[in-house]
């Protein structure tokens, strides 16, 4: 409620939703997972449900206070102090060039068209052709015209977007996007 500008939920999201953004975490192997966006860690628990041994979890957060509350909080969570808009540098600085999935709980919404694009942008060379993208919007929000740029630049940039049912049990109500196969044309590039 204080920074509605940064912050875009008004509560965690529910274990439903998280199920949701999560479906995409790989359960065999050692993947690379990434979630943008975590706040609290509601989602990052049910990701790390998911993977397996050996996996990596690392989470990239804007705010630095929330930052410090993760690592306090999840301490299996790798946390980055930084903005998702540079994600593929923050990652190779840890050695990381290709992640199998990005699971977002950014505010989407909020974002004028280049923050949107340029995010996308660094989320679709990070996860390259075999890796797996997630976000998820509020129902209510649909009828905002950014919403609807959002949905739109979805369909643009990967060859797959599937939309979840609603989850009612979410406050608000929410639906996810489940995106695969970055088209080879990206707006903004």
């Amino acid at each position: 409620m204080r920074r509605p500008a940064q912050v875009g939920a008004v509560a965690p999201s529910s274990a439903r939703l998280a199920a949701v953004l999560a479906s995409v975490v790989p359960r065999e192997g050692c993947p690379v997972v990434v979630e943008l966006g975590p706040g609290t860690g509601a989602v990052s628990s049910v990701i790390a449900q998911r993977l397996p041994a050996g996996s990596r979890h690392i989470a990239v957060e804007l705010d630095p206070a929330m930052a410090d509350y993760l690592r306090y909080s999840r301490p299996g969570l790798e946390v980055i102090n930084g903005d998702a808009c540079e994600l593929a540098a923050l990652l190779a600085e840890r050695g990381v060039p290709r992640v199998d999935a990005v699971i977002s709980g950014l505010p989407w919404a909020l974002f004028g068209r280049e923050t949107q694009a340029s995010i996308l942008a660094q989320v679709t060379d990070v996860i390259g052709t075999a890796g797996a993208f997630t976000t998820f919007a509020y129902l209510h929000g649909m009828p905002l015209s950014t919403a609807r740029r959002f949905r739109r630049t979805l369909r643009e940039t990967f060859d797959e977007v599937l939309v979840s049912h609603t989850v009612w049990r979410n406050l608000p109500p929410a639906f996810g996007y489940i995106c695969r196969r970055p088209a080879a044309t990206l707006p903004g590039r």
